[in-house]
């Protein structure tokens, strides 16, 4: 087989049989699976379903719009092998198998940021390189400026319906300067609708540019981590690369280039890359679209030629000429060092119930002496205290810069099942202020009111069970109440709330209790079921008594009937008549003559 696999693909090779074929023996070659095994999957692997809640976040149903792409496929020679390190000397090389340096350095960039702040979405700076690849071919070999942004707008082609997407212009223009239609931009190829959701200031230089490969390269990891996805788990992977474009010869092509990567790779300096020759819309670099002219153009002020200086005149001095000192540039103070201090911004005091998200997310500002917002600060999120809440992923702790007005705001805080107050803590990274506390509180589920569904008479015999299903409906404010501990009481009277020592009771352990606690379900209904209730054997009537946090109450009539007794058997009555005399009345002896 040749070194290299359809390394020019054309359009209409690009069928799922041709593309499988490829990775099949780039699998064979390479490596046995294109995804790491998780470090933690615990949830287990979920297949892609129609009710799938995880679909493309994009309003058009994915990120580039299903504009075209790069089908040149991986060599088969790689680079290194099986776990070497990718933490190789600039070199040169196979510059398909190289990644331009800034290129390289934004993708893991992205990835280290996205795994302190998501670490349960796994994200690995393979997959931004794979799609990188494939959209751009490495930001057209790494063609950046020192800061990463591309020497010129990478765009795709107009999405006016003709053989693509239909998409009316979002940005005005302002991004891919075509204020009918939108186009892809930049190294990773965002629609403008969806970098206007998705886009970030990962090199902290106050814009979102979706030409520049840092803020590229961040947000496209954010976009894939969306829906908390856990990238660990091949279903969601899938579901991630489709949500970038919606093909499965898209999903193939890239997890080619994600498994090669996994297998090592080197640097290549910026702007010696090179770059894919055919896409799947059949262009090549020599019909590539070009970038418009810009909405705003502006003309260069003149530049005024400085006259020479004349010759001497005949007894004229020359003055001497002065040395001029090359400037002093001061040292860069770093972001982190003009702040002096935290405030709280918002959510001082975070509430929610067990199991909930905290609505508002704790949110700090970092200020310099005067007052001023400083940008590009790391500010680490802790929680501290005895709790099971936590971040999104399940992390304790989190670091997020701030952004260009100088805030930076937690991600997600959710509750766990345990009730309590515990603290959580903004601090400047790398530097000894004062800590911004937010004091956080979990309650119990709430319901201001429980109603029983049904209302059959509930009776049983003693020593039976009660046959009928108790149902109850929890509400709160009005609405349905989930998770509720409700507690289940048997008593004596609705006056009385003392449980009572005998009649009904539970069977918890083996043993006889008659107080139990329950919770409601998704649906906010708390089921017993038949034969949960034990009627016990003295005879009278009972209450269950119901009562859940935040006042709801309610009680059940339980009656317990001893069995009923049947009529005692009748006796015969015994015949009077003397046996042998053939008749039914008595007969007087005759009396004795008197003696005369």
């Amino acid at each position: 087989m040749a070194a290299h696999i359809g390394h020019r693909l054309r359009k209409g090779a690009t069928s799922g049989v041709v593309v499988a074929a490829a990775v099949a023996a780039l699998a064979a070659s390479q490596a046995p699976e294109a995804v790491s095994p998780p470090t933690d999957n615990t949830g287990g692997d979920r297949a892609i379903g129609a009710g799938d809640s995880t679909a493309p976040p994009s309003g058009e149903g994915s990120a580039t719009g299903d504009s075209p792409y790069y089908t040149e496929l991986p060599p088969l020679n790689t680079p290194n092998k099986p776990g070497a390190s990718t933490n190789l000397p600039v070199i040169t090389g196979p510059a398909e198998a190289g990644i331009p340096a800034s290129v390289l350095a934004a993708y893991k960039r992205a990835e280290q940021s996205i795994r302190s702040t998501t670490p349960g979405c796994n994200l690995p700076w393979q997959l931004l390189a794979g799609i990188g690849k494939v959209e751009s071919g490495q930001a057209r070999g790494g063609r950046v400026d020192a800061n990463g942004t591309t020497l010129s707008p990478i765009l795709g082609p107009v999405l006016n319906g003709v053989g693509f997407a239909d998409i009316s212009d979002t940005d005005g223009g302002a991004y891919d300067g075509d204020k009918v239609h939108d186009r892809a931009v930049g190294p990773m190829q965002f629609i403008p609708s969806t970098w206007a959701t998705w886009g970030q200031d990962a090199n902290s230089d106050g814009k979102k540019d979706p030409n520049n490969i840092y803020d590229a390269a961040q947000a496209a990891g954010l976009y894939l981590c969306a829906n908390d996805r856990n990238l660990a788990l091949k279903a969601d992977l899938d579901r991630a690369i489709l949500s970038y474009n919606r093909s499965t010869e898209y999903l193939n092509l890239v997890m080619t280039w994600v498994t090669y990567y996994q297998r090592g790779t080197h640097q290549v300096p910026d702007g010696t890359g090179v770059l894919p020759v055919d896409r799947s819309d059949g262009l090549t670099p020599g019909n590539l679209p070009t970038a418009p002219p810009s909405p705003n153009p502006t003309t260069p002020a003149p530049v005024t030629p400085k006259p020479k200086p004349s010759e001497t005149r005949p007894g004229q001095v020359k003055p001497p000429t002065v040395p001029t000192k090359p400037p002093v540039t001061p040292p860069t103070a770093t972001p982190a060092a003009k702040v002096t201090r935290l405030t709280i911004v918002a959510n001082g005091k975070p509430t929610t119930t067990t199991g909930s998200a905290f609505t508002g997310a704790p949110r700090v500002a970092a200020l310099d002496a005067t007052g001023k917002p400083v940008a590009g600060v790391g500010v680490r999120f802790e929680i501290v205290g005895t709790t099971d809440s936590h971040f999104a992923g399940g992390a304790k702790a989190v670091t997020v810069t701030t952004n260009s007005s100088g805030l930076a705001a937690s991600p997600t805080l959710w509750a766990g099942e345990r009730t309590g107050t515990f603290t959580v803590r903004a601090t400047v990274v790398g530097r000894t202020l004062a800590a911004a506390d937010f004091a956080a509180t979990v309650t119990e589920r709430r319901a201001d009111t429980l109603v029983r569904v049904g209302e059959d008479a509930l009776s049983a015999t003693t020593g039976a069970t009660f046959t009928q299903q108790i149902k109850v409906k929890a509400t709160d404010k009005g609405a349905l109440a989930p998770g509720v501990l409700v507690t289940a009481q048997i008593v004596t009277s609705e006056t009385d709330p003392k449980e009572s020592a005998e009649g009904p009771y539970f069977k918890q352990g083996g043993e006889v209790v008659r107080t139990v606690t329950l919770t409601t379900g998704v649906d906010g209904l708390l089921t017993l079921a038949p034969d949960t209730v034990l009627a016990g054997d003295k005879a009278g009537t009972y209450y269950l008594r119901l009562t859940a946090p935040g006042g709801g109450v309610v009680f059940i009539a339980l009656k317990v009937e001893a069995p009923s007794t049947p009529p005692p058997t009748q006796e015969p009555t015994p015949d009077p008549t003397p046996s042998g005399t053939g008749s039914p009345e008595a007969t007087a002896s005759p009396s004795a003559s008197p003696t005369t």
